[in-house]
């Protein structure tokens, strides 16, 4: 077995390669003067089960690829097996045509990633489930939901907790979560007046005095979860804290989150935190290293992988 990194979160694939005791494989990815990627694997590969670690985060389109070539780099130096690992699926929110002449862009990137030779994708929270079935090979869709779990009985205990879906959309992955702690759900109701900017209208369920949970796959803007804590807080929530898998924070993301009456933002590792991030006063990041590296271990003895979501 062999550990690429690309250089999108080279520390998360440093903290995988400790997890399974095994240094990365030697390899060079670099830039010419015009922004080329050039990649080379420096030392034998041949016959053997590689797994290549790059969030495909900003800049989306460098770093994916450099996914690619270094798919193709492998592939052309005989891998037996190239699995990518990407902790974060970039482009994974345009998984439909919203409306008329609009591109299915989460299907070409994975349309990309076969053609580039890999074959498996071993991946962390898809923004919508459906996106495995993108894939015409072995597609593992791991779930940041048990880190989560510990964290939240360590931190905050189960007592008086009630778990908040910020969206309609995402009540599958609220009920999940709180289906693991056995506590109730609530869900926030929002109208979204155009792309980037949301409005929390109204809380369906009980949070008077409770101490609320948000929980979400991907934060970005910060606008969701700051009105939908604003919301809750209005309704008699007595604090809340929002649990996120992939902590995008474009743009003003991070300050807004730092001046927001949220007591937590935690965020993984999936995408490398900012300077920004890790000075934020709110903001807590868990590492997946574990996660990511018990799974490519699983694939690599062709053991199960789905014990690991329970």
């Amino acid at each position: 077995m062999k550990i690429v990194a690309g250089n999108s979160n080279r520390p998360l694939a440093d903290a995988i390669s400790q997890y399974l005791k095994l240094p990365p494989a030697r390899s060079q990815v670099k830039r010419f003067a015009d922004m080329e990627v050039f990649v080379e694997i420096q030392e034998n590969v041949r016959g053997q089960d590689v797994f290549v670690i790059q969030s495909t985060s900003f800049p989306a389109n460098d770093n994916m690829m450099e996914l690619l070539i270094l798919i193709d780099a492998l592939k052309r130096s005989s891998a037996r097996r190239i699995t990518a690992v990407l902790p974060y699926y970039g482009y994974a929110r345009q998984d439909r045509k919203p409306g008329p002449r609009t591109p299915i862009s989460a299907k070409l990137v994975a349309n990309l990633i076969e053609r580039a030779g890999a074959d498996r994708v071993l991946t962390v929270d898809l923004h919508a489930g459906q996106i495995q079935g993108f894939f015409d090979i072995p597609t593992d869709n791991l779930f940041a939901a048990p880190v989560m779990v510990r964290d939240i009985e360590d931190q905050y205990g189960t007592e008086n907790l009630v778990v908040v879906s910020p969206d309609v959309g995402g009540v599958v992955r609220a009920r999940a979560l709180a289906k693991r702690i056995d506590v109730p759900i609530a869900i926030c109701d929002k109208r979204r007046e155009r792309p980037g900017e949301s409005e929390v209208m109204n809380v369906i369920g009980d949070v008077e005095g409770k101490r609320c949970i948000l929980i979400d796959d991907i934060v970005d803007s910060g606008g969701t979860i700051v009105n939908a804590a604003d919301a809750l807080l209005e309704k008699g929530a007595t604090e809340v804290v929002c649990y996120v898998t992939h902590g995008v924070l474009s743009g003003g993301a991070v300050s807004r989150i730092q001046n927001s009456r949220l007591k937590a933002l935690v965020i993984t590792d999936s995408i490398l935190p900012t300077a920004a991030v890790q000075a934020a006063r709110n903001i807590r990041v868990l590492s997946i290293a574990p996660l990511l590296g018990e799974a490519i271990l699983r694939t690599s003895r062709e053991e199960s992988v789905s014990s690991l979501f329970y």
